[in-house]
């Protein structure tokens, strides 16, 4: 290991590419709660943090596993999933009395329109004032699915249709009422969090 008074040492979490050091000093410096999103190959989970000096504290969690219990039928790592991950993150924070927070990516990039954007927006949609220009999140209707609705019909008469969208035909779901579907689990999710 090289040593002497020109070397930098790089920090473990930063070689191992985990922590970006410059960002996360500034989410602390704020003082103010952010957000982190994970988003996996089957689920999406996002959690609200309040920065302490014995580590972070975590205020409030959502996870796209728990829209099963509201009725949730379609895939748990869209971008609407994620819309309704966010939402749900949004409702328990502010019932929680937190009011505002920012997002806190790490060494991953923001990309526009991506699901991270999604998290953000619905965490909007519930009240929660995250700092983000409009033009960065998604359309209303990326959130709604209707892409998704849209292209369903678009293969309907096809052979294509069966291949891509066998996993929804077992469970049931017509990704053609992507829509209505998102309407229908957010009204649940405002219920039960509010009741």
């Amino acid at each position: 290991m090289p040593r002497g008074a020109e070397y930098t040492p790089i920090f473990r979490r930063r070689r191992e590419g985990k922590t970006n050091y410059h960002r996360r000093k500034v989410v602390v410096a704020s003082r103010r709660p952010f957000i982190t999103v994970f988003v996996s190959n089957r689920n999406i989970s996002a959690q609200l943090h309040a920065p302490n000096k014995a580590g972070d504290v975590v205020l409030a969690q959502a996870n796209s596993r728990e829209l099963l219990a509201y009725g949730w039928l379609a895939s748990r790592k869209s971008t609407p999933a994620a819309y309704l991950v966010g939402y749900l993150l949004g409702l328990r924070a502010v019932k929680a009395g937190v009011s505002g927070a920012v997002l806190y990516t790490g060494v991953k990039p923001f990309v526009r329109g991506s699901r991270i954007a999604a998290v953000v927006a619905g965490a909007r949609d519930a009240g929660l004032e995250v700092p983000a220009s409009d033009d960065v999140l998604p359309d209303a209707s990326r959130l709604r699915g209707e892409h998704v609705a849209e292209y369903a019909r678009s293969l309907r008469d096809s052979g294509a249709y069966e291949q891509r969208f066998s996993g929804y035909a077992r469970s049931g779901f017509d990704p053609s009422e992507y829509p209505r579907l998102v309407e229908e689990v957010k009204a649940k999710l405002r219920e039960a969090v509010a009741g």
